[in-house]
């Protein structure tokens, strides 16, 4: 009788484990697989246009509250339609110019003055820096626009909205300036909106025919704007920056471009060269009136370098320079020049963006150096700054860009802005 029992109960214990196990594997094979929950990465947005230094800073700005000022009513020159020539556009506007004012070379005092927008020159903000570049006793200003081309390999040269100044805005501070007896270099530039590691001083064409495509496009920029500076009273016309690979390869294109700028636009002319090979290379400067020089040669040192340690390094590039002027015997200006205030200004003072820390010292430094070393050689006639903003309030004690505004920089500039002109070779 008891192992009945016994056997009972051991088959109805058997029977229950057996139907644990079947629930337990019935649930595993009905439940249904969660997916991992799936975070969609951030999109980053990276800056579609490449500046080889400089050229839109600015970083660590305060954002500009544009006030617009009142534009006095002004003649706008027509726009370049693909349709019409651009010589077709000039000879409506500027008559021809029939004998060239005798060349008087003056020593330029200057600053750049820069708006990567389309109404960044003629705001109230604007007239305000503008005002601020008088009392440090500049008296001329190297004016900005900039037009774009795609690559750099690209054949059309385009405005940008909202990075070109616009004409109204852009002939608004030719005319304030001038009310403020300002001299003025008007002064083109050329950047590429996809630069792929590349800067306009790589801009080239693949075969002679796209040299050809290339320099309409731009001899239509450079004549519109030498057509504007002539209607204007411009006094002296730039007539490109740092595009090493056409001046150097295309030459006679250049040549042809300074005469067709000659019939229409009565002021002096410089071109801006690149320091590195360009400058000395070009062939030519005996077609302009000024040679030049964007002279971002690396000052390398010590870590924190003194004054008197950057003009020693500066002899041996002053050195360079004395030679190739000897050769083409022009007056030389610094048609634009700038450090940053920061640990990194000096090695290759080029690049564009800040990557050591702050160090406003270095900044007054290197201006004092360059000013010491060049301001009394006799084929010397003046640099322009690179560069002071629309925004009066740009720069200050915390911004390690390359604008002087509101740092102790601008200081120098005041100093020696004040001082006499030394006697001059030409």
């Amino acid at each position: 009788m008891r192992r009945g029992i016994l056997f009972y109960l051991f088959i109805t214990g058997i029977s229950i484990v057996v139907f644990a196990l079947g629930v337990i594997a019935a649930g595993i094979f009905f439940q249904q697989p969660v997916k991992p929950a799936i975070t969609p990465q951030a999109v980053v947005e990276t800056p579609s246009i490449a500046k080889e230094k400089a050229p839109p800073l600015p970083v660590e700005v305060p954002p500009i509250v544009e006030e617009k000022a009142p534009l006095p009513p002004v003649e706008i020159p027509a726009k370049i339609e693909e349709k019409a020539s651009v010589s077709a556009v000039i000879e409506a506007q500027v008559p021809p110019v029939e004998k060239r004012q005798a060349l008087k070379y003056e020593f330029q005092k200057g600053i750049c003055y820069v708006a990567w927008t389309e109404n960044g020159y003629s705001n109230v903000n604007s007239v305000k820096a503008m005002e601020q570049l008088a009392s440090l006793g500049v008296e001329w200003v190297g004016l900005v626009t900039t037009w774009y081309q795609d690559r750099y390999n690209s054949t059309k040269i385009y405005p940008v909205t909202d990075k070109t100044p616009s004409d109204e805005s852009l002939i608004f501070a030719i005319r304030k300036l001038h009310e403020l007896k300002f001299k003025i270099m008007l002064k083109p530039h050329l950047d590429l909106v996809e630069g792929e590691g590349k800067w306009r001083g790589e801009i080239e064409s693949d075969n002679p025919g796209d040299w050809q495509t290339w320099f309409k496009s731009y001899t239509d920029f450079i004549l519109y704007y030498a057509s504007l500076a002539a209607k204007e009273n411009v006094e002296l016309f730039c007539i490109g920056t740092e595009l090493a690979q056409s001046t150097l390869g295309q030459p006679e294109l250049w040549r042809d471009l300074i005469k067709k700028i000659r019939e229409v636009y009565k002021g002096q002319l410089t071109y801006a060269a690149n320091w590195d090979k360009e400058f000395k290379q070009l062939s030519f400067w005996d077609a302009l009136d000024y040679a030049g020089i964007d002279p971002y040669f690396p000052l390398v040192c010590t870590m924190r370098p003194k004054t008197e340690e950057l003009k020693i390094v500066w002899q041996d590039w002053v050195k360079e320079i004395e030679i190739w002027q000897k050769r083409i015997d022009k007056p030389v200006i610094f048609s634009e020049i700038g450090y940053k205030s920061a640990r990194d200004a000096t090695d290759e003072p080029w690049q564009h963006v800040a990557i050591g820390e702050l160090d406003l010292e270095l900044q007054v430094n290197c201006y004092q150096a360059l000013l010491e070393t060049f301001w009394d050689k006799p084929w010397f006639y003046g640099v322009y700054w690179w560069y002071w903003g629309t925004n009066p309030k740009m720069g200050g004690e915390l911004n390690r860009s390359f604008s002087p505004q509101n740092k102790p920089a601008q200081e120098v500039i005041k100093e020696w802005y004040s001082k006499p002109v030394p006697t001059k070779a030409y």
